[in-house]
């Protein structure tokens, strides 16, 4: 169907998923179930429609563009949020963009985190939805229950004899007991948080139980500006919405609702608990990733980055480690890992943020080694690319050409430096690196000063808009 619209909301953080998710590079980002990312198998789900509309914060602009890009889903528009304002005023703003593609436009709204194991079953389900959308319904998919899960909220059905039924109340998650009745009882299914509607019939339910909300996305999008392939939303027009989900804005008061309940292998994949259902295992249950070896172990979750791990003995463990940091945890505690990442914020330090390998839009750095006023990182530029004309106020820099060639620009001066060359940059130089070749800039970064952090940096050019 020529008018539908799939519609991608990137805003997820992961914390439960540390030390793999952090803040500016959460879950949706990362190869975790299959050698796509999340966000990738997001967007093949629905090749057979038009190129997706995704929302993301700011800050991840650029991996989401990347990451399309590299499986050819160049999307109709990337819209980025300026603030957090949860789904409801998100989806008010895809619709905004898919009414000016068509007013007939319907929006399948996805998370970008999800898995989904049975795609042929699920593309049927969106083409059944879609014919409910063009009927004037809202649309939710209800996933039919296996199991009397904890995780996940829950919507409740009227009986009928349709397909779509409709929603009697959303509830949220439950204690054991409570889910096993919801279970026993047939008319309870998970809510998967995946939509099918009409953007037009969206947008005139939201004003008519959130008028404030419409009205603040409406005129944060009407003074909406470009910025290379981004949409950038007026900031201070969209900080008025309300911070409020779909489900509370518009769903809970709607008579259009309707849930189509679905079997397509659904999980929100919110814990390690979750992934290693999904994953494959061993003849113990046990899924290691990475290099791993498992001795009297059973049903444990082993992922390692850059080391070697072996577990002797032990049963029901998450273990993960990271180029930064090691996780161990009870499979049964999983759902307090985010307690780690407040513990992490609470005391100003970076690991829930970053990773110690950061992608920049001109490439990526790892943080070698820090130590009292120096810092060693591992720089890749890729070909044609460059980072911002800049200078700092507190260190100098040494770069050694690992591979490939580069131009560096201090002062002006233009040095062209090629494999085991290197360059001295000043504290104070205004400074540019150019990767003119056609193979990957990889160099070795040595920095020295009173102070190292990433925020002394003075942009003066930048071709990724940057501040």
């Amino acid at each position: 169907m020529s008018n539908i619209f799939p519609t991608i909301l990137s805003g997820g953080s992961g914390t439960r998923l540390w030390p793999l998710s952090r803040k500016h590079y959460p879950k949706q980002f990362l190869r975790l179930t299959s050698s796509y990312t999340m966000l990738q198998e997001t967007a093949l789900r629905l090749t057979g429609f038009n190129k997706p509309i995704a929302v993301c914060n700011e800050s991840h602009r650029f991996i989401l563009a990347e990451q399309l890009h590299e499986i050819g889903q160049n999307p109709t528009s990337i819209i980025l949020e300026p603030v957090a304002r949860n789904t409801a005023p998100a989806i008010a703003l895809s619709a905004f963009k898919a009414l000016e593609q068509t007013r007939d436009a319907i929006l399948v709204v996805l998370a970008a985190d999800h898995v989904i194991e049975d795609k042929d079953a699920f593309q049927n389900s969106v083409e059944r939805a879609a014919e409910y959308a063009e009927q004037g319904k809202i649309v939710t998919f209800g996933i039919v229950p296996n199991a009397p899960e904890t995780g996940f909220g829950y919507i409740q059905a009227e009986k009928g004899d349709s397909s779509a039924l409709k929603i009697k109340r959303f509830v949220e998650k439950p204690n054991k007991s409570k889910a096993q009745e919801y279970l026993d009882s047939g008319d309870f299914f998970w809510n998967s948080g995946m939509f099918v509607m009409k953007a037009s019939i969206y947008l005139e339910e939201l004003k008519k139980f959130n008028s404030k909300m419409y009205d603040s996305a409406l005129k944060a999008y009407s003074n909406a500006t470009s910025d290379l392939d981004f949409v950038r939303v007026a900031k201070q027009d969209f900080e008025l919405c309300p911070d409020d989900s779909i489900d509370y804005a518009v769903m809970e008061h709607t008579q259009l609702g309707v849930v189509l309940p679905i079997s397509v292998g659904w999980n929100d994949v919110g814990s390690f608990s979750s992934l290693w259902e999904v994953l494959p295992k061993d003849e113990n249950n046990n899924v290691k990733l990475g290099d791993i070896q498992s001795i009297d172990s059973n049903n444990c979750l082993v992922q390692s980055e850059n080391q070697f791990v072996a577990t002797i003995g032990v049963d029901d463990l998450i273990v993960i480690g990271t180029k930064d940091s090691i996780l161990v945890a009870n499979k049964d505690r999983v759902q307090d890992v985010k307690q780690v990442v407040e513990h992490l914020k609470g005391k100003n330090r970076k690991e829930h943020l970053l990773h110690r390998e950061v992608h920049r839009p001109w490439g990526k750095y790892d943080s070698v080694d820090t130590g009292n006023r120096y810092q060693v990182k591992r720089i890749t530029v890729k070909p044609g690319a460059s980072l911002s004309k800049q200078m700092h106020h507190h260190r100098a820099e040494h770069w050694i050409v690992v591979s490939g060639t580069a131009i560096v620009e201090i002062n002006d001066k233009q040095t062209l430096l090629s494999e085991n060359q290197s360059i001295y940059i000043p504290l104070g130089a205004t400074h540019r690196l150019t990767n003119p070749g056609k193979l990957k800039l990889e160099l070795i970064e040595v920095q020295s000063g009173s102070y190292l952090g990433e925020d002394d940096i003075v942009r003066f050019e930048d071709n990724y808009s940057r501040s």
